[in-house]
């Protein structure tokens, strides 16, 4: 690999790592969100009151003074007005009135002594007219009302606030009480426009930052939160692992601390609980190793009696009683049942403990079959179907302890014909031994490499110890192969051993038997 693409994995790695901190369901993105949501309602709520309350008193402070003026200059300037006043009167108090403090415009309306309706404009506003004025506020400021204890005048001042072509205005109007000119005013609300708009956009600027000021409290709070969580989980990861002496640092009273006391607590337990089985493992592996050595020296002599027990059985002589040959033939089998049991216990031990070891060398796969059958007399019951030169490095020995508990147990098992197929695939060499029993009842399938089981309800019962597929699948891992079971769709049980076609790659693991990388 060169290093850019080194450098661009690296890259995409990073970006995953970051992804998936960031995912929907990561706690720190639920926080950093619920945080901002909490953050922009208040914000938006807070923004949107202060905006409220401002407008109102901004508009409310321009129109009470802007009202006042209109009224003061009614009551002063239009009511000095003669009753029926001509458009040279109107149009010149109606531009002193426009010149108050406010400049607002101003309309004038009456009636002339020929009873005339005169206007008199302020032109303020390029020529407020009687049109710019709503026809709802006219028939307001028109309508006479009912004098009475409360209601002192027939005419009252009237407001509204429009838009023109985007622009907000204020429109207003009154008569002058006791008969004379009616009134209309029209003020320009632009200029607070602009500073409530600049006031939405202060209020808005003020939401972000507090968004993102949200964010970084959530960051940090997510951090402190979640930190120990972390390092919560990475004691966990390792603690699965096997490194059972994993502890947490724990400061602090809080419930994160309780919780790392508790994975203390847990993983001591644990600890202590895994060293006491490993003992007791490690006693009764001891066990068995010593009961089989010590059984070893009292089966030799007894062995060899058992054989001097054999030879006079075969002897034409008939030197041995026949009252007795059917004890003196049970003995014998059962010695030589016991002798295969020490061996296969023995086997087993040094699988348990991690001391089996391979002695490769450079194998023909069927001539190691052949030599096989033919060492167990074996050839008339089994049809071989291998082409020779198909070599492989492998133990031949471990070998020949697979292929014989395979061959021998599909022969007692299932029956003949035991059919051995061999072919490649890859870097593995694939031996298949099919039997023309029955097949294997699904229920047993699961147990048939169990150490000691030899269940079986369509079989005959085995007459051995029940360790020789187990012993034949440690022979095949310790290669770095695997033994699998199934039945064939045209009858009868199948066992497939893969083998890889090099197994100087692997050596053993003292600490527990597990192959691993490295040199032979």
């Amino acid at each position: 690999m060169t290093e850019a693409q080194g450098g661009v994995r690296g890259w995409a790695a990073t970006r995953k790592g970051h992804l998936s901190r960031l995912r929907f369901t990561s706690l720190r993105l639920r926080l950093v969100v619920v945080f901002g949501l909490v953050a922009l309602t208040a914000a938006v709520s807070a923004s949107g009151i202060a905006y409220w309350l401002n407008r109102e008193a901004v508009l409310t402070r321009t129109q009470d003074a802007v009202l006042g003026d209109f009224k003061q200059a009614m009551q002063t300037r239009a009511g000095s007005l003669p009753t029926d006043p001509s458009q040279d009167e109107l149009q010149r108090t109606a531009g002193q009135m426009a010149n108050s403090s406010q400049r607002f415009s101003v309309l004038l309306v009456a009636r002339d002594s020929d009873g005339k309706t005169v206007y008199g404009s302020s032109g303020a506003l390029d020529g407020f007219s009687l049109q710019d004025v709503p026809k709802s506020l006219r028939a307001a400021v028109n309508k006479r009302q009912t004098v009475d204890s409360g209601n002192k005048y027939a005419y009252h001042l009237y407001w509204q606030r429009v838009v023109d072509n985007g622009t907000p205005y204020l429109v207003a109007g009154t008569k002058v009480i006791g008969g004379g000119a009616t009134g209309y005013m029209l003020k320009s609300l632009e200029p607070e426009a602009k500073d409530l708009n600049s006031l939405a956009w202060s209020l808005g600027i003020a939401t972000g930052l507090a968004l993102i000021g949200s964010a970084l409290l959530a960051q940090a709070a997510a951090t402190t939160v979640l930190k120990p969580v972390h390092r919560l989980g990475v004691a966990a990861r390792r603690l699965g692992e096997g490194k059972l002496d994993t502890r947490l640092r724990v400061s602090g009273t809080d419930e994160l601390a309780d919780l790392s006391r508790t994975f203390n607590y847990a993983a001591e337990a644990l600890e202590k609980r895994v060293d006491d089985m490993a003992a007791r493992d490690e006693a009764s592996r001891r066990f068995v190793a010593d009961m089989s050595h010590e059984l070893r020296t009292p089966l030799t002599a007894i062995t060899a009696v058992t054989e001097i027990l054999e030879e006079e059985l075969e002897a034409e002589s008939g030197s041995m009683d026949p009252m007795i040959e059917p004890a003196v033939r049970l003995v014998v089998s059962e010695t030589r049942r016991l002798n295969d049991l020490v061996e296969n216990l023995m086997e087993v031990t040094r699988f348990d403990a991690g001391t089996a070891r391979l002695v490769l060398d450079d194998v023909d796969v069927a001539d190691q079959i052949t030599a096989c059958i033919d060492a167990r007399a074996w050839l008339d019951a089994v049809d071989l179907d291998a082409e020779r030169g198909i070599h492989a490095r492998l133990d031949p020995r471990r070998l020949d302890v697979i292929l014989a508990n395979l061959i021998g147990n599909a022969l007692k098992h299932g029956g003949s014909p035991v059919r051995v197929s061999v072919r490649t695939a890859d870097d593995e060499v694939v031996i298949a031994v099919r039997d023309g029993g029955p097949g294997i009842p699904e229920d047993v399938l699961p147990h048939v490499f169990d150490r000691f089981y030899k269940a079986s309800a369509s079989r005959p019962r085995s007459e051995g110890s029940g360790l020789g597929l187990s012993i034949a699948l440690e022979n095949a891992h310790i290669h770095g192969g695997e033994i699998t079971a199934a039945n064939s769709p045209d009858g009868g049980a199948v066992f497939t051993l893969q083998l890889p076609r090099d197994a100087s790659s692997l050596t053993e693991d003292p600490t527990n038997g597990d192959p691993k990388k490295g040199d032979a």
